[in-house]
C-alpha cells in the first residue's frame, strides 16, 4: 500500500480531525501546527493568535483509496474557506482556511480544486495556499479528541452537527463501522 500525506487547515483541528478521520482511504489523521514562526508550539501559545500558526491536520492516506483531489474537494465541503480567520465563532489566524502543500503537484491540485469549488459559495474564497515548511504534532490530549469526548460542549454542540452532516452528504466515502 502507497501512502502520501495531505496538510489542512479547516478552523478547529478538532472539526477536521473527526471529519477526515472517517474517510476510507485515510489511513491517519494528526492534528497539529502549522505556517507559523515559534519552533515546537503549544497549544496554549497557538491560541494567543501570535505564534503565526493554525490549527491543522496531518493526513495520512492511500492514494490508490482516495485521491489528493478528493480529500481538496471534502476539505472545501466541509468548513466555510469564505471567511477570513474565523470558522463560526472560532476567531484568530489559527483557525485560517490553508492549504499546506508539499510539493508543486499538490499546489497545483490544490489551484485547480479551489478554483472548481469557487462556483459552490456566494462570496470568494480565501483559502491560503502556502508550501509546508514545518508540521509539529499537538500535545496527544487533542487527538482523536471527538471520538473520545463527545459529550463536552464543544464537541456536541459543533462538531456532532458538522459530522452528522459529512456523514449524510459523503456516506458513500465513510469507512465501514
Amino acid at each position: 500500500m502507497s501512502q502520501a500525506t495531505a496538510v489542512f487547515g479547516g478552523g478547529c483541528f478538532w472539526c477536521v480531525e473527526a471529519i477526515f478521520s472517517e474517510l476510507s482511504g485515510v489511513l491517519e489523521v494528526i492534528p497539529g501546527y502549522s505556517g507559523g514562526h515559534v519552533e515546537n508550539p503549544t497549544y496554549e501559545q497557538v491560541c494567543t493568535d501570535t505564534t503565526g500558526h493554525a490549527e491543522v491536520v496531518q493526513v495520512t492516506y492511500d492514494p490508490e483509496s482516495i485521491s489528493y483531489e478528493d480529500l481538496l474537494r471534502i476539505f472545501f465541503s466541509t468548513h466555510d474557506p469564505t471567511t477570513l480567520n474565523r470558522q463560526g465563532e472560532d476567531v484568530g489566524t489559527q483557525y485560517r482556511s490553508v492549504i499546506f502543500y508539499s510539493s508543486e503537484e499538490q499546489r497545483q491540485s490544490a489551484e485547480r480544486i479551489k478554483a472548481e469549488m469557487a462556483p459552490l459559495w456566494d462570496d470568494p474564497i480565501v483559502t491560503e495556499i502556502v508550501p509546508l515548511e514545518r508540521f509539529y504534532p499537538s500535545e496527544d490530549y487533542h487527538w482523536d479528541y471527538f471520538r473520545r469526548n463527545p459529550q463536552s460542549g464543544y464537541c456536541s454542540m459543533v462538531i456532532a452537527p458538522k459530522v452528522a452532516k459529512f456523514r449524510r452528504e459523503f456516506s458513500q466515502r465513510l469507512k465501514a463501522r
